[in-house]
C-alpha cells in the first residue's frame, strides 16, 4: 500500500466514524461482497492509527506482547546501540531470559521499560524547569 492508498483509506475511515459516533460495530463491505465483516470500532481505530503513519511515510510493524526479540531488535525499537541494550539486561534494568549463550527479552518487557524510562524522563526535564524557575533563570 503506497501513502496516497492509505491516506484516502484514512479519509473514508475518518469520515464514517465522525459520522456514526456511537457505533461499537463497524461495518464493512466491499463492491463485490454480499455479506458484512463487522468489526469492533476499536480495531477500526487502530486500523486508522496505522493508516495514518503508512499515509505519512512511516512502515509499521505489529509485534505480539509475547514475542521474544533479539537484543539486535530490542536496540533497534528502543533506538539504542546493541551494547547499550546489553548493558540494561546485564544490569537487570530489562528482564530476559538466555537460550543458550543468547539473550531474548520479552516484548512486553522491553515496553515496560520504555515506559518507565520516558516517565523518568519526563520527570528529570519537569525537575529541571521547576528549578530553574526557582533560580529564576526561566
Amino acid at each position: 500500500m503506497d501513502a496516497q492508498d492509505a491516506a484516502r483509506a484514512l479519509r473514508r475511515i475518518k469520515d464514517y466514524l465522525t459520522e456514526h459516533p456511537g457505533a461499537d460495530d463497524i461495518r464493512v463491505t466491499g463492491e463485490l461482497a454480499d455479506e458484512a465483516l463487522v468489526l469492533p470500532r476499536d480495531v477500526v481505530t487502530m486500523l486508522a492509527y496505522m493508516l495514518t503513519q503508512l499515509a505519512a511515510g512511516r512502515g509499521v510493524t505489529m509485534i505480539p506482547n509475547h514475542a521474544e526479540l533479539t537484543t539486535h531488535q530490542a536496540a533497534d525499537i528502543l533506538n539504542v546501540s546493541r551494547p547499550y541494550l546489553i548493558g540494561l539486561v546485564d544490569r537487570g534494568e530489562i528482564p530476559h531470559r538466555l537460550v543458550g549463550r543468547h539473550r531474548r527479552i520479552l516484548f512486553e518487557d522491553l515496553m515496560a521499560y520504555k515506559q518507565q524510562s520516558d516517565a523518568d524522563s519526563r520527570k528529570a526535564a519537569d525537575d529541571l524547569v521547576a528549578l530553574s524557575e526557582e533560580l529564576g533563570l526561566y
